[in-house]
């Protein structure tokens, strides 16, 4: 496949434990502002948590996919717990329904950043493992590491020992360009220099100040992204998702907007376009 737009969950819900029944919406307003898939956290599945054949064919009612499952883990020690390797062996098998689709892993946020490289290696450890069962039953799983204090995987220092310790035969990496922006690093930069490793892409706008903004209005350079990934020939998802207060009031009418943003500045980057066509 070549580069395709989606939408990631989390514009509707943040909080990757609250259970929620509305995927059908989602899917719908999807659907309405042309994008072609969908990636969402796992407590957003619904009433489709244990019938992946009945969300296969809801996807394709609407002529979607889904592109990725976002799976969340504490990983708190050397290797996962027994509960860790059955939730993400069960995604692994729920996904093996979508030939193609992602598992995208967050770390969880700990309470603090203490014992920091311990913790680090802790996670991509347990990280790697989950990796390699995947690959082995054909789903391909990427690391997607976030922004808040005290998030393991905050600056370029962690991002150094991420890199450093992900085994790449088995794990990609997940680069969400807000995430990134929010601790202090360019995404444009993070995406060019480590393109072999890219396997999922997430996308939302922040500012030089570190706030949430609306698409295209904050300081990343998601037309430069977006070259650099074309020229690179990726072959894979770019999610879009906002967290700013409209989208947790209005997501509906957010993701309308963002899709508006996209066809008019990145879609056509995919056609091959000049840059100075789509500023």
């Amino acid at each position: 496949m070549a580069i395709s737009f989606g939408c990631h969950g989390s514009t509707w819900e943040l909080d990757y434990d609250k259970e929620c029944n509305y995927l059908d919406q989602i899917m719908d307003t999807v659907k309405e502002a042309g994008f072609k898939g969908i990636d969402v956290q796992v407590a957003l599945l619904g009433k489709y948590k244990n019938q992946p054949v009945k969300l296969k064919e809801e996807l394709a009612k609407r002529g979607l996919e889904l592109s990725a499952l976002t799976v969340p883990f504490t990983w708190a020690g050397e290797s996962e717990s027994i509960e860790e390797k059955a939730h993400a062996d069960y995604y692994i098998n729920f996904l093996k329904h979508f030939p193609g689709a992602i598992m995208n892993v967050p770390a969880r946020v700990g309470p603090n950043r203490e014992h920091l490289l311990k913790r680090q290696k802790e996670i991509i450890n347990c990280a790697n493992a989950l990796g390699k069962r995947a690959f082995e039953s054909g789903v391909n799983a990427s690391f997607h590491p976030a922004s808040p204090k005290t998030s393991y995987f905050r600056i370029k220092e962690d991002y150094d020992v991420m890199f450093d310790l992900i085994d790449r035969r088995y794990l990609g990496y997940t680069p969400d360009a807000g995430h990134i922006k929010a601790g202090g690093m360019n995404p444009v930069d993070i995406v060019r220099d480590n393109l072999s490793i890219i396997k999922h892409v997430h996308i939302k706008d922040c500012s030089n100040t570190y706030e949430w903004r609306k698409m295209g209005t904050g300081d990343i350079d998601f037309i430069q992204m977006t070259e650099i990934l074309y020229n690179a020939n990726y072959t894979g998802w770019i999610m879009v998702e906002e967290e700013t207060e409209e989208a947790a009031t209005n997501p509906h009418k957010t993701i309308l907007d963002i899709g508006k943003y996209v066809q008019a500045k990145l879609e056509p980057i995919l056609k091959g376009y000049d840059r100075l066509e789509v500023k």
